[in-house]
């Protein structure tokens, strides 16, 4: 029997769920942005499934291992999960930006792999994140965008379309934009 398609929250990880250090990979630079583990609740709350998808370069770029990376994602699974805020995975995307894959925002690779990998109903999500690629990604994805104001996403607010919503943070979106559209959208659940 096939899972039936539902709608999901695909993030971006850092400035988005966790404070922006740049190429966060070690222990110490873990940090969960204020609210997030709450909007995560709410988001599964009014049943939406939630990924992570994230560019990495520091591994392309050799500044971390991909063991640094899944060590830290495992972590994050963990710790969300301990909050009462589960997510449903991680992608990430290893390349450096000059590498021309698919698989970094704004490519669509990943979303594509997640969307057929958790049955997600693309037109029905949002993606969130705190730069004009993941506004530019939810859009070749097919699904509704948002931008959040913390990590990169104040300089970014001037770069992407008039019609973009922009929020304060992860909970601000999720209270202003994705819970009332999911109010009014069919077969949202």
């Amino acid at each position: 029997m096939t899972r039936a398609l539902r709608p999901f929250a695909l993030l971006d990880r850092d400035g988005t769920l966790i404070e922006e250090r740049e190429y966060a990979h070690r222990p110490e630079d873990y940090a969960v942005l204020p609210g997030a583990y709450e909007a995560v609740a709410r988001l599964r709350g009014a049943g939406f499934g939630v990924v992570v998808i994230t560019n990495q370069s520091g591994i392309g770029r050799g500044l971390f291992s991909a063991a640094d990376y899944r060590a830290f994602e495992a972590r994050m699974l963990a710790d969300f999960a301990a909050h009462g805020a589960p997510l449903d995975g991680c992608y990430h995307c290893p390349h450096a930006p000059d590498a021309g894959c698919e698989c970094r925002k704004p490519g669509v690779a990943l979303g594509e792999r997640a969307a057929r990998e958790h049955r997600i109903e693309l037109s029905a999500s949002f993606a969130i994140g705190d730069k004009d690629s993941d506004v530019a990604f939810a859009r070749a994805l097919g699904c509704r965008a948002v931008l959040v104001r913390t990590g990169h996403g104040e300089a970014h607010a001037p770069r992407v379309p008039a019609d973009t919503p922009v929020a304060r943070d992860l909970a601000d979106a999720v209270d202003r934009f994705v819970l009332p559209a999911a109010r009014v959208q069919p077969g949202a659940q």
